[in-house]
């Protein structure tokens, strides 16, 4: 089964009406902006997070509810490109009960942020400050929605994950004291059959006449 994380936040959702055509704009994720996810750790996404994930066949959806679609990209009527801000998001409004309320509502300031459903496929973890920070290098993307409430607070695979690479550390700080220990040993044990031959030639030599 594949578990989707979902992040957003209020970065704004514009209107544009053009020839009878309505489109929503705005970014579903923001490059380089630190985010303290549930007060566990603090998450920000790489430029190039999601240079893979453009060629999936991604949904828009409201509130992240998989039975209210109102785009694709696959039928071109959601468009996601990169920038140096972040995910840039395009969405032709339908004209559908959900399209014209969604459009009404952006329009009165009602929903004003984006969030996407993601997994993700690549992380660093970095333990040296005084709350971990995840950078989240690559992502399978799976959807973009407009949201009234963003979500922050999917903490659960995060903490995960964070759980599991230290798991991974602490496996390879043994495994790299153990090879030191060994390799110790093991001059230590040469030392020893060197010393012990220059006792032996040493001796050889004291009870030669």
């Amino acid at each position: 089964m594949t578990i989707i994380e979902k992040r957003g936040g209020l970065h704004g959702v514009e209107t544009r009406a053009d020839d009878g055509k309505k489109t929503l704009i705005g970014y579903a994720a923001i490059f380089n902006s630190d985010t303290t996810i549930g007060d566990y750790f603090v998450e920000r996404i790489d430029p190039h997070a999601f240079d893979g994930a453009l060629k999936s066949d991604v949904r828009a959806l409201v509130d992240h509810d998989t039975g209210r679609v109102i785009g694709r990209t696959k039928s071109g009527t959601l468009r996601l490109t990169v920038d140096n801000r972040g995910l840039k998001v395009e969405i032709d409004v339908p004209d559908t009960v959900d399209g014209r309320d969604l459009w009404t509502l952006v329009e009165r300031g009602d929903i004003s942020g984006m969030s996407f459903g993601f997994r993700v496929t690549k992380q660093e973890w970095d333990e040296t400050g005084d709350m971990p920070v995840r950078t989240v290098l690559e992502v399978e993307l799976f959807e973009v929605s407009a949201c009234a409430f963003p979500a922050y607070d999917d903490t659960t695979l995060g903490v995960r994950s964070l759980e599991a690479a230290r798991e991974v550390a602490e496996k390879l700080k043994k495994d790299a004291e153990k090879r030191a220990a060994d390799a110790a040993a093991a001059k230590r044990r040469v030392a020893e059959r060197e010393a012990l031959q220059e006792q032996r030639i040493r001796g050889i030599r004291q009870d030669a006449p």
